[in-house]
């Protein structure tokens, strides 16, 4: 799951994937802005067939929250 995480990461916000780990923050390492990560979120939904509420959004602040959230949600 990490794996197709950061493919989904690297495609959506132009990052490295080679760069990207579970510690990765979207907002202070990869610049997100909020319409970046909804659209990453947006991209996660479809990949995983979940759905994360906009409330649970703060939540996720890394790609390790990410995959914790996704097998938490499965």
């Amino acid at each position: 799951m990490l794996e197709r995480v950061k493919e989904i990461v690297a495609e959506s916000l132009g990052a490295e994937i080679s760069t990207l780990t579970e510690e990765t923050s979207f907002k202070d390492d990869l610049a997100a802005d909020s319409l970046d990560l909804f659209e990453v979120v947006m991209a996660f939904e479809e990949e995983f067939d979940v759905e994360i509420p906009s409330e649970d959004l703060e939540q996720i602040a890394t790609i390790g929250d990410v995959i914790k959230y996704l097998e938490a949600h499965k």
